[in-house]
């Protein structure tokens, strides 16, 4: 039978997901844990990678496993077993062909940036103290739709086949938030984007890029050049990895879970 894994970690003590030598990876924890708690080579296939120190509200991986077990109680086990900064939310029988990572039809991240310095928030969010044009910001956002081909935003050396990505959403929402026992208001910038697939490093390469244009360094105009510009050296600098996080993952054959 083959299993999918609904789960969620903070990033902050892990070299990313993918198995690292001689460091720390979630894949290896996990798999770890799998391993001894169901005595026998597990192992796990992510939806995809997140860089070190990336988070993840919401994550999927498979396994495989012949033996049947009590769900439930696997989970408890689980996450009794497991560092505190890992949770198992659900564990889902599916097909046997069904595969985490490229069955995926939708991502979703978030960016995270504090404009107010807060002794609490240091590893989940960025703190950038300039003003910046949250109006500007979002009319560049918008910009990306009129695109398909994000290879400024992609890291130089990767292995990957095109750089085309198609993009259902890209939005910054502004809030207040209690923090270190004064209101301040708008403190809060998210970036939300959604789509098919993303490139090694992108969410972060166009963040910096927005932040650019927030900051009136770029205009517009130089933001859709420089995305036609396929060039990753014209684009922005990428932002620091503690305020990413990836926040959804969608399935056809998956109803989507709270």
């Amino acid at each position: 039978m083959r299993y999918f894994i609904q789960l969620a970690y903070n990033g902050t003590q892990y070299h990313g997901w993918q198995y690292q030598p001689n460091a720390s990876s979630v894949q290896e924890t996990l798999s770890k844990a799998f391993s001894v708690i169901l005595n026998a080579d597990i192992n796990l296939m992510g939806a995809g990678r997140t860089d070190t120190g990336v988070h993840a509200k919401k994550m999927y991986a498979h396994f495989d496993f012949e033996t049947s077990f009590d769900i439930e109680k696997l989970i408890h086990k689980l996450n009794s077993f497991l560092p505190k900064d890992i949770v198992i939310y659900a564990i889902i029988p599916v097909a046997n062909d069904a595969h985490a990572r490229f069955d995926a039809t939708k991502r979703t991240y978030e960016y995270h940036i504090n404009t107010f310095k807060d002794a609490f928030s240091q590893e989940q969010s960025w703190y950038f103290h300039q003003k910046l044009d949250i109006d500007l910001m979002n009319k560049a956002a918008k910009l990306l739709f009129n695109h398909t081909d994000f290879q400024c935003f992609s890291k130089v050396n990767t292995d990957v086949n095109t750089f085309d990505c198609t993009i259902f959403e890209a939005y910054w929402t502004q809030g207040g938030a209690e923090q270190s026992g004064a209101k301040q208001e708008n403190n809060k910038l998210i970036f939300t984007i959604s789509a098919n697939r993303f490139l090694r490093n992108m969410v972060r390469a166009i963040v910096g890029t927005l932040v650019n244009v927030g900051i009136h360094k770029i205009t517009l105009e130089d933001f859709n050049t420089i995305i036609e510009s396929k060039n990753r050296d014209k684009a922005g600098f990428s932002v620091p990895a503690h305020g990413l996080y990836l926040t959804e993952i969608e399935y056809d054959y998956i109803t989507k879970q709270p």
